[in-house]
């Protein structure tokens, strides 16, 4: 297979191509490496423990000047390279200035903080050319000190000497400080009275963390809601004042070995784990784990990340402990980011405020990412990450604005062979969500100094993001269907040529189809230009509407009332009143609030409830969730029955047989991994049907549902076996924070 990885950062000038060369010629791998307008672009294929190989060696043995930025790489179909070479740069499209992404604390800069008698010892603001802030502190470009939120710290005369010497490291490092010119940090109380500052704000702020409080943490790209992990009290408490019920949260640990010793991690999970850009990495949590229970309750995973600014390093090397980071917010609203709002957001929340006085421009929440079937998938794409492009093999002929879609929201920007999508923002449901998702829209076009001429939105009237492509780009504005724009976001990330179809498979909980109906399990052969639909579930419908999201018990009573009819509220599955029986019947037979859906992720929901797992949820997909998370726990390898025909795959015999094993008493973790089994097959067996019709062999795999790791692994590499070429997320995530860049696409091809 090949491997693309496109890096940025000082690594033009420093030997760093000659240093790619021999590396690929010592593993035999053929490709090339080139310099482009971003950075360095690299392409190698080989043996797939080669590549691995590769990845670690460029990483750790890479020459002694170079430093990255960002690295971005993606496995992809063999391009039969036949040497490896050094080709000629590339200048494709104009030179736009890059904006990087906020990077990780380096190591020289860490030594500097740890050593007494360095002059930035425990500085929390320390950073060098190699690393620091820069998405979250830049106004506008050019990437100069007066056009970022450092504006106002004059540099000391050292700090200036630091910054004109060709030969320092800090050599036009902008954000570049120190204890005498630079900011501070200052500890509040919840009322927002000044306590202290400086070094004895981090001494306080500690001892307040070990005696079970909640800190609020300014950090890069807003606040973290902290306490500590191993006390169970303080992060109930944290749940509690968070209106965070059961969602799970992340922890930040001291090192690497504090990780192992709480998770157990693979090659690549470590991997991720340590990369440049820190994000938090989904990992299975050890059968020992000292880490409160309630950190992630009923789930065998815990999200893990390392420290990665200088003031994280401290805090945490001061208190030799986990810590829970999440974003400090009222669940569902955007993360703070200014003192103003956080005494204001987060006064009922947290008990005391460590803040500091450089203003973060924009909000930047954490990355998130799982390792699944070998490769690295975002689950959310933000901090470390953002602004880096994902570069395409294409140019737009005119610049693009992509709005995104309710949940999840990201936007994008499609110029010349680039798409920027935005940081995470998330739900557009709430009146601060909104105005975050304006603010982004208005920041992005000022920032890259654009004017869209096309402008993309999702066809569902209801969302946010289409009434206001409606209300404000109606003469530029293209619509395109939900799960058309999830494949093509995975068949561009992964370079599937313009003249190739693909099989996709696009699973999530809801997207409005072409019909004006409910879309959710969607079978299709697509190519840039347009899709088919071949097949997706029996419509059903949900009593309630939105309200059988939250309420996993409506959509289960749905499919039992087509198994059933009247006789459905008769069994004893679900924890219903005869009021609420009679209420649902009524809602379905009249279709009175009903409407019809062919959603995959509703039905996982249902399952999950006809089986006595999750009635109602707190948190998006917690019923999903749930059910992998009992799969898990089983090795079943049987499976249900399912019906094809005429474009219809009929789930009645799915349920039919798991009201079977209910009644024989089968252990439910046993059900949960025969139904996961059954999906599998479904794909496979749909998948064999339109490739013996069409001759198609790619297969892309995307929507929500896709994070299902037992489901994403058993299809990827059962696909792999029968001859098709799979392709799934690598560089945005499956859920809906990829629809931007697949929005971004559909305009090219109209």
């Amino acid at each position: 297979m090949r491997l693309k990885l496109q890096i940025t950062g000082l690594v033009q000038g420093v030997g760093f191509r000659p240093f790619v060369f021999r590396v690929a010629e010592e593993l035999g791998l053929n490709g090339y490496v080139l310099n482009d307008t971003s950075g360095v672009l690299i392409e190698v294929e080989g043996d797939r423990h080669k590549l691995d190989k590769f990845l670690l060696r460029i990483d750790r043995e890479k020459p002694g000047l170079s430093k990255f930025y960002s690295l971005q790489h993606s496995y992809l179909e063999e391009a039969c390279y036949k040497i490896f070479e050094i080709r000629e740069s590339k200048d494709q499209g104009n030179k736009r200035a890059p904006i990087l992404p906020d990077i990780a604390v380096c190591d020289e800069c860490f030594n500097d903080i740890t050593a007494p008698k360095n002059r930035r010892f425990i500085y929390p603001f320390t950073n060098c050319t190699n690393c620091g802030p820069r998405f979250t502190i830049i106004n506008s470009l050019p990437y100069d000190r007066r056009n970022t939120s450092m504006k106002d710290f004059q540099m000391c005369p050292e700090c200036e000497r630091e910054f004109n010497l060709v030969s320092d490291r800090r050599f036009h490092a902008q954000p570049n400080a120190c204890h005498a010119c630079g900011p501070w940090i200052s500890l509040h109380n919840s009322e927002g009275d000044l306590i202290c500052e400086r070094e004895d704000a981090l001494e306080k702020a500690v001892n307040l963390i070990r005696r079970g409080n909640i800190l609020a943490v300014k950090g890069l790209g807003g606040y973290h809601l902290v306490c500590d992990a191993t006390d169970s009290k303080a992060v109930d408490k944290l749940r509690e004042r968070k209106q965070r019920e059961e969602k799970p949260m992340a922890v930040m640990f001291p090192d690497l070995n504090y990780i192992r010793r709480e998770a157990i991690i693979s090659g690549p999970e470590e991997r991720a784990i340590n990369s440049i850009e820190k994000p938090v990495v989904i990992v299975k949590k050890n059968k020992g784990s000292l880490l409160a229970g309630s950190v992630s309750p009923n789930n065998s995973t815990v999200g893990v990340f390392l420290p990665y600014t200088p003031l994280h390093h401290l805090m945490l090397r001061k208190l030799k402990k986990p810590v829970v980071a999440t974003s400090a917010n009222i669940t569902d609203e955007p993360i703070v980011k200014d003192e103003k709002d956080a005494f204001a957001r987060l006064s009922q929340i947290a008990d005391y405020i460590l803040t500091h006085n450089r203003e973060i421009v924009r909000r930047c929440d954490d990355s998130v990412v799982r390792i699944a079937a070998d490769r690295q998938t975002p689950v959310r794409r933000s901090r470390g990450f953002v602004p880096a492009p994902v570069i395409i093999p294409f140019k737009f002929n005119r610049p693009v604005l992509a709005l995104g879609p309710d949940m999840n929201n990201t936007i994008a920007l499609g110029l010349d062979n680039r798409i920027f999508l935005s940081q995470h923002i998330g739900d557009l449901d709430t009146p601060l969500a909104i105005e975050f998702y304006e603010e982004t829209i208005s920041d992005f076009l000022r920032l890259f100094d654009v004017k869209p001429e096309v402008v993309v939105a999702d066809m569902h009237p209801g969302y946010y993001s289409t009434k206001y492509g409606e209300r404000h780009y109606r003469d530029r504005l293209v619509k395109v269907q939900h799960h058309f724009a999830h494949i093509l976001s995975c068949m561009i990330e992964n370079e599937v040529p313009e003249d190739t179809e693909v099989i996709g498979f696009s699973f999530d909980g809801t997207g409005y189809g072409s019909d004006n109906t409910i879309w959710g399990s969607e079978v299709m052969t697509a190519s840039y230009s347009g899709f088919k639909r071949a097949y997706h579930l029996m419509p059903y419908k949900l009593p309630g509407g939105d309200k059988a999201v939250k309420e996993p018990v409506r959509t289960a009573f749905s499919l039992l009332y087509e198994i059933l009819g009247d006789e459905a509220g008769a069994s004893d599955h679900l924890p219903l009143t005869e009021e609420e029986i009679s209420f649902f019947t009524t809602m379905i037979k009249n279709n009175i609030n009903s409407p019809v859906t062919t959603s995959m992720g509703r039905l996982f929901d249902g399952v999950a409830s006809i089986i006595g797992l999750r009635h109602k949820v707190s948190y998006h997909a917690q019923a999903a969730i749930e059910l992998e998370q009992l799969a898990l726990m089983s090795e079943e390898t049987g499976s249900y029955a399912f019906s094809l025909g005429d474009g219809i795959i009929d789930q009645r015999p799915i349920i039919e047989m798991i009201l079977n094993d209910l009644k024989a008493d089968v252990p439910k973790e046993i059900i949960a991994r025969k139904f996961h089994n059954t999906i599998v097959k479904m794909i496979i067996f749909t998948a064999e049907i339109l490739k013996n019709k069409t001759g198609i062999s790619h297969v892309a795999l995307s929507g929500g549902v896709f994070q299902n790791s037992i489901l994403l692994e058993n299809v990827f590499y059962k696909l792999k076996e029968r001859g098709f070429t799979p392709v799934i997320h690598q560089l945005v995530p499956a859920n809906d924070g990829g629809i931007s860049l697949g929005q971004a696409v559909f305009s090219r091809f109209l």
